[in-house]
């Protein structure tokens, strides 16, 4: 990592279909249908409008031989129509469905947690992409981590990356390199330190994969576009990124604006700045630099803090190397910058993409927005929700909600629309709303609550990690929630 300028890690070139990623290629941008992959119809339509929102790849979920099969159907119709979109078959538990689908697709993305170490079934689905052309993600979730990894290494940053390196060292030693890597996560600190020790590892074993970027189950609205520019945006500003996703829980369609954005912040940081202390900075554990154990937001600026404005265009650096050099570094620091932009959804995107890795790394004990041309009472819930999207600070109940795929078992969009309703009102409570099983224990292990979809129809509740209650009608599934909220004496009343 480079701490004194902007410079963008150098990867192979990886080709998905028409699209380009790594190399010298701009950073491409990419979402995931939210229809039933075997409904053909519904599926290219969606996957037509992401195309049309800007995305040059899009991923469906194959959870079974139909949808695996689907896609003989899907890819003709969708070229016939005129779309070169990039496709991706997202495998999940049943790895015989990764070599249907690669008789069809751009590029099959698999979890090395539904794989086993023996067997040579990674090395068949390699041999067969090898053959058409078609490209590997290793995608791996902090969710979902495979048992012997979870064993040796517990459901930790450095977990991840074990499995990540097991099955990359597996594609080098079949003479494979058209592969791409991810380490997704819900929580922003997990997610940005095991991409970095991801790097680090690559670069130990002269390894050079793109990498994809993504927070998993960021939510929806303004807390969602924050929490996944406070992660995506560390990484961008590291120079770590070939093809991003943001996952909202939304229409997919409206993730590819939120993507560009991030990817247009980042394409001109210009600046370089004199580091006289890089053994103070630590990017794979987060360390407190002061004794502020609790940052602040712009009106709660005392005598004691100091103020760092960056004026450059490449503040994430010009912040980092500022404190970095202070000479006394229990000096508690607020990070400031001007916004201009008329969008106050677009200055928070900005700011959150901007100041998300100070407050990661723990250099930064404050933020403030600069931005005049908004209420201060705006600003000030803006910079909360960055304070919390970097897990720093809970201020606001947090929500932990996947995006929605093809295998989704409810309405999670209206239901988490519900579910706020009802309990936003709850000061520092995380609560996870999943589509499915397939990540959702694992990636709401540090919900407080859970909501997620067992079967049609059927909700199973969690305290925890501890199931409370099993395959509930849905109708219930919120009234019994709030029941067991109050039962553990977390409930108040609005």
């Amino acid at each position: 990592m480079n701490l004194s300028k902007f410079s963008r890690r150098q990867t192979i070139e990886v080709q998905i279909g028409t699209t380009k990623i790594g190399g010298k290629n701009p950073i491409a941008v990419q979402s995931m249908t939210n229809t039933a992959t075997a409904d053909v119809a519904a599926s290219v339509a969606q996957i037509e409008r992401i195309a049309d929102a800007g995305a040059p790849i899009v991923r469906l979920t194959a959870q079974g031989k139909a949808e695996g099969e689907a896609f003989a159907s899907i890819m003709p119709q969708l070229r016939g129509e005129g779309y070169n979109t990039a496709i991706v078959a997202d495998i999940h538990f049943v790895p015989q469905i990764a070599s249907i689908a690669a008789d069809y697709v751009d590029k099959v993305r698999i979890n090395p947690g539904n794989y086993r170490t023996d067997g040579g079934e990674l090395e068949a689905l390699i041999e067969k992409c090898r053959k058409r052309g078609v490209a590997l993600r290793i995608g791996v979730n902090h969710g979902s981590l495979a048992r012997h990894i979870v064993d040796t290494h517990g459901d930790t940053p450095q977990g991840m990356v074990a499995s990540a390196m097991e099955f990359l060292r597996r594609c080098r030693d079949c003479n494979f390199d058209q592969v791409v890597v991810s380490m997704k996560s819900s929580n922003t600190r997990v997610m940005v330190h095991a991409y970095r020790l991801l790097v680090e590892a690559m670069e130990g074993e002269d390894m050079h994969y793109p990498i994809h970027l993504g927070v998993t189950e960021a939510g929806n609205g303004i807390e969602g576009r924050i929490k996944s520019a406070v992660g995506i945006g560390a990484l961008l500003a590291d120079g770590i990124g070939d093809t991003i996703r943001v996952s909202l829980t939304e229409a997919p369609e409206n993730e590819i604006p939120v993507a560009r954005m991030l990817v247009e912040h980042f394409s001109a940081r210009s600046g370089e700045f004199t580091v006289l202390h890089p053994e103070r900075y630590s990017p794979t554990e987060y360390r407190r630099r002061s004794d502020i154990q609790t940052p602040i937001v712009h009106s709660e600026i005392s005598d004691e803090f100091m103020v760092i404005d960056a004026l450059s265009q490449n503040p994430t650096t010009e912040w980092r190397a500022a404190i970095l050099n202070l000479e006394n570094q229990k000096q508690p620091v607020v990070i400031r910058r001007r916004y201009t932009d008329s969008d106050l959804t677009t200055v928070a995107i900005k700011a959150a993409a901007d100041m998300g890795q100070l407050l990661l790394d723990g250099l930064a004990d404050g933020v403030w927005i600069d931005a005049p041309q908004f209420s201060s009472e705006d600003i000030e819930q803006i910079e909360l929700h960055i304070l919390q999207a970097s897990r720093v600070r809970i201020s606001h109940t947090e929500y932990i909600a996947c995006p929605s795929c093809g295998r989704t078992l409810y309405d999670i969009e209206g239901t988490l629309a519900q579910i706020k309703q009802r309990t936003s009102h709850l000061k520092g409570l995380k609560i996870g709303v999943m589509g499915c099983i397939v990540n959702g224990p694992g990636e709401m292990a540090d919900a407080d609550y859970g909501y997620v979809g067992a079967a049609a129809g059927k909700i199973t509740l969690y305290k925890g990690r501890e199931v409370v209650e099993r395959n509930i009608p849905q109708e219930q599934a919120l009234d019994r929630l709030i029941e067991i909220i109050k039962q553990n004496g977390d409930w108040i009343e609005c």
